[in-house]
C-alpha cells in the first residue's frame, strides 16, 4: 500500500493522531477500488495458488462493487496503474474486464526489507515489492492466446504454462499474464508468477502453509465484498506511509513499530460498512492506541465540521474500541455520503 499524505498543518501529537485516524478510516473504503475480497468465501483452491511469503493479501468482489453507483468514480480516483495496465491488456485481446472479470485476489511480496537497526526484523519494512494476482471470471483461453500469438508478444514458458509479457518482457517492472483455466487468469511480475506456477505444481509451498498469516486470511475471508490482510512488515509500512509524521512522537512510533497485523473488511448494500482491525503487540498497546485514535477522531471531527460535513458525519458514525490485543474501528456511510466524499477527492491517495 503506497500512499503519500501532505504534512500536518501543525506538529502537535493531536493533529498527527487525528490525521492517522481519519486516513485509516479512508483506507477501508479506498480498498474498494484496487485491491483489492467478497460476501461469499474465496475458495482455498485459489488462496493455495499464492506463494507462502505473501505479505499483503486482498480480495475484491468486482461484480458486486460495480453495482454501487459511486464505484466508477472511485475507481478512477484509486485504481493503481498496474491494474489499469492489466485491464488494457485484456481489453486488447477482446476480453471485457467490466463484464468478464468478476473477482480479483492479489498478493504483494516484499522485494527487500530495511530497518532503522540493521538486522532488527521487528522494525523492518519492505523497500520494494512484487505483485501477483488472480482474476476470476469467464474466459476463452484459446481465442485470447491466438490473439497474443498474432501480435507476436514476448512469451516465456513456466512448466506447461505460457507467460505473455505486458511490455518487452525484459524490464524490471514488466508484468506477465497466463491462463490457469477458462475461469482463472493470473498476472504479476515474472519471478513471483513463476513461483505461483511452482506452487500449483507442488514444488513450492503455498500460502496455506503460512501458519501465522493464513489463519488471519481465513478469518477475513467471506466477510464483505472487499477484505485485506497485512503481515507485520506491510502493517508498519502502511502506517508509516499513511501518516509519516507519527514517527516524530516516541509513544505513537513505538506502538506502530510493534504492530502485528491489519485486517480490513468492507460490506456494501445501500451504503458501506467498514471494519478495520489493528492487531497490536499486547493488550496494553491496544488500549493506548485506541485512546489516541479516539482523541484524534474527535479533533478531526471538529476540523471537518465546516469544510466537509459528510466527512464530519462519517466520523460521528465511527467507533473505536480495544478488544484484547486489537483495536477495532467501525465505519458506516450512505451512498450519498460516499458520492460526496469522492467529489471532495477524499480517496485520492496514490496506491
Amino acid at each position: 500500500m503506497k500512499s503519500s499524505i501532505r504534512a500536518a498543518a501543525t506538529s502537535s501529537p493531536a493533529t498527527v493522531i487525528a490525521k492517522l485516524a481519519v486516513v485509516l478510516a479512508f483506507a477501508v473504503a479506498t480498498l474498494l477500488a484496487p485491491q483489492p475480497a467478497r460476501a461469499n468465501r474465496l475458495g482455498s483452491d485459489i488462496i493455495s495458488l499464492f506463494p507462502k511469503e505473501v505479505g499483503e493479501f486482498a480480495y475484491a468482489d468486482l461484480k458486486k462493487a460495480r453495482t454501487m453507483k459511486w464505484f466508477p468514480q472511485l475507481q478512477e480516483q484509486m485504481l493503481p496503474d498496474r491494474f489499469r495496465q492489466f485491464e488494457k491488456f485484456l481489453a486488447s485481446a477482446g476480453v471485457d474486464p467490466n463484464t468478464q472479470v468478476e473477482e480479483l485476489a492479489w498478493g504483494l511480496v516484499a522485494d527487500g526489507v530495511t530497518s532503522k537497526t540493521e538486522g532488527a526484523e521487528a522494525s523492518s519494512t519492505p523497500t520494494g515489492e512484487q505483485v501477483v494476482g488472480v482474476a476470476l471470471g469467464n474466459y476463452s483461453p484459446e481465442s485470447t492466446e491466438a490473439y497474443f500469438k498474432r501480435q507476436k508478444l514476448p512469451t516465456f514458458k513456466a512448466r506447461h504454462y505460457t507467460l505473455y509479457a505486458f511490455g518487452t518482457g525484459a524490464g524490471p517492472t514488466d508484468l506477465f499474464f497466463l491462463f490457469i483455466d477458462s475461469n482463472t487468469a493470473a498476472f504479476g511480475h515474472r519471478s513471483v508468477l513463476e513461483k505461483m506456477v511452482e506452487v500449483r505444481s507442488g514444488v513450492e509451498e503455498g500460502l496455506l502453509r503460512n501458519d501465522t498469516f493464513f489463519p488471519l486470511i481465513n478469518e477475513a475471508n467471506g466477510n464483505g465484498i472487499v477484505w485485506a490482510v497485512l503481515n507485520p512488515a506491510y502493517t508498519r509500512l502502511a502506517m508509516q506511509q499513511l501518516a509519516p509524521e507519527v514517527q516524530q512522537f516516541p509513544e505513537a512510533a513505538k506502538l506502530v513499530s510493534h504492530m502485528q497485523n491489519m485486517l480490513i473488511n468492507v460490506s456494501a448494500s445501500s451504503g458501506i460498512d467498514g471494519k478495520f482491525q489493528a492487531i497490536c503487540a499486547s493488550t496494553q498497546d491496544a488500549n493506548t492506541l485506541a485512546q489516541l485514535l479516539q482523541a484524534g477522531l474527535l479533533f478531526k471531527r471538529y476540523q471537518a465540521g465546516k469544510e466537509n460535513p459528510d466527512l464530519a458525519d462519517m466520523l460521528d458514525r465511527a467507533s473505536i474500541a480495544p478488544s484484547g490485543d486489537r483495536v477495532i474501528l467501525n465505519l458506516a456511510l450512505t451512498d450519498d455520503q460516499m458520492t460526496s466524499l469522492i467529489k471532495h477527492n477524499t480517496f485520492a491517495l496514490k496506491m
